[in-house]
């Protein structure tokens, strides 16, 4: 499975919505992206790609496009 593919499962399950709602997507902008849905998001992303990501990372996750970048730049994933 490709990264993009993992990534955007992540966000699906995490929120129960589909690939179509994914971009532009931002936190509490859904009703199910809230504090507990943000930590089952990272959950989520540190088990797909295998990395225990730092607390100011999970705080700057704060939207579809900026996990990406968050992702690539400080932990190697390439997508």
């Amino acid at each position: 499975m490709d990264n993009i593919k993992k990534y955007n499962d992540a966000f699906c399950e995490a929120f129960e919505i589909g690939e179509d709602e994914l971009k532009g997507l931002e936190y509490q902008a859904i009703e199910t992206w809230d504090s507990v849905g943000h930590m089952t998001l990272i959950a989520l992303l540190e088990e797909a790609f295998d990395i225990m990501m730092e607390t100011d990372d999970i705080i700057d996750l704060s939207s579809y496009e900026k996990g990406m970048e968050i992702l690539k730049e400080k932990y190697n994933v390439e997508f």
